[in-house]
């Protein structure tokens, strides 16, 4: 039983650590817009500087999860997270958000995101790093998903039922009852996460070097070819916080129908994750990205050129459909190539750091330039330009997977690490 409670400490911390800064506006961005009184620019400017401190905690956090035990890693993480939600609640102006995001880049990011990588792959063991990863981001997955559905619930409880009715005092109201139930929830989980999660006496060898750790790592080219994997992969799960916007602006829905199709969408998630781990562990995570890849590149070009209508509605909505599974099924095992790579264990935690470091640059770049790709031409324009930009990403990953595969086959990938 301990077990499974560990695991389901690890996949709920693992979601809802993100609630405040990236479910607020993934599931309810048009209505944050019209509270907080931003433009698609403004918001996709705060999410780069949430990825400019999120990228200098990468790397000293994989350090500090290889010394420390995960409990009173993930539990830090989530009441600081907490805490920064019940000023979010104030509708605090721009500035004053520029810097919540900032500190949220360090509170999702130093102290956690390291640790649960490395508990989550010594929970899987030698033989179901496919399995193990899959599992986690197909329970974050559910977690976002049946959330985001009860509070789609608490914003239309908040607005008249043609939402489009709605005042500026309804819809602040409705935002801030969403802000503080993903407060709540951060402090529920810190909680359970400190209670369940077991000290760890088996954190890797305090007596390594940490720094050493970080030399051997960025001595792999096959860490930078995975890093690079990450950036393709991720810069489609971000695309995915536009499709609510797009169904307001292209598809024609008002804000809770919109917030409803996203909720909807994150449902294909968990699905995806554990089909894409289980294949993973069958057959191979390399190939099974590259896959993916060629497949997300096919679907955006397809949604970039897209009109709804009686027929084209109905493709527009298999193609968004597609497209989620594909990012979410690369997501559910981009991890697992750790052990595929043969990295070893001692230095997971400064593996991890190096990977995102690198992996999760759109932090900082993809907002802002689909912010202005998205004000740029407003309307049905401006969300194909966005799908283009997409698909010429998910072309990159192909050839990126490409390369890794290269280097597995002439082990010209790897560095001798002890």
């Amino acid at each position: 039983m301990s077990r499974y409670l560990y695991i389901a400490a690890l996949v709920i911390a693992g979601e809802m650590i993100f609630g405040l800064p990236f479910h607020t506006s993934r599931f309810f961005r048009p209505t944050l817009l019209e509270v907080f009184g931003f433009t698609n620019t403004q918001l996709g400017d705060l999410f780069a500087v949430y990825g400019v401190t999120a990228m200098v905690s990468y790397f000293p956090g994989g350090a500090i999860a290889d010394r420390f035990s995960a409990r009173f890693l993930l539990t830090a993480s989530l009441v600081a997270t907490g805490c920064g939600g019940l000023y979010m609640a104030t509708i605090p102006g721009a500035k004053q958000m520029a810097v919540l995001y900032g500190f949220w880049g360090i509170t999702t990011i130093f102290l956690f995101w390291g640790a649960l990588i490395r508990a989550t792959r010594e929970w899987g063991g030698e033989s179901s790093q496919g399995a193990a990863f899959g599992i986690l981001e197909a329970g974050r997955g559910i977690a976002a998903a049946v959330f985001a559905v009860f509070l789609v619930a608490v914003l239309a409880a908040h607005l008249p039922d043609d939402a489009t009715l709605a005042t500026d005092a309804e819809r602040v109201a409705g935002m801030r009852a969403i802000i503080l139930a993903y407060s709540a929830v951060a402090f529920l989980v810190g909680a359970f996460a400190w209670f369940v999660i077991p000290y760890s006496g088996e954190v890797a060898s305090t007596r390594r070097n940490l720094l050493a750790n970080m030399v051997l790592v960025v001595r792999r080219p096959v860490i930078w070819a995975q890093a690079a994997i990450i950036v393709c992969a991720y810069c489609g799960y971000k695309g995915a916080d536009y499709y609510s916007l797009y169904a307001v602006e292209v598809l024609g829905m008002d804000e809770v129908q919109g917030a409803r199709l996203a909720s909807y969408g994150a449902y294909v998630r968990p699905v995806a994750a554990l089909t894409a781990g289980f294949i993973a562990d069958r057959f191979d995570a390399t190939r099974s990205i590259g896959v993916a890849f060629i497949l997300l590149a096919f679907v955006y070009t397809l949604l970039s050129v897209l009109l709804p209508g009686e027929a084209g509605l109905k493709l527009i909505y298999a193609n968004l459909f597609v497209s989620l599974f594909a990012v979410f099924a690369i997501r559910g095992i981009y991890f697992a190539l750790l052990q595929e790579t043969r990295t070893p264990r001692h230095v997971t935690g400064a593996a991890v750091g190096m990977v995102s470091l690198l992996g999760y640059t759109p932090e900082i770049f993809f907002a802002p330039i689909a912010g202005r790709i998205l004000d740029a031409t407003p309307g049905a324009g401006g969300h194909h330009n966005l799908f283009l930009f997409l698909a010429a990403i998910a072309a990159c990953g192909v050839l990126v997977v490409a390369w890794l595969l290269w280097l597995e086959r002439n082990k010209s990938g790897r560095t001798a690490v002890s």
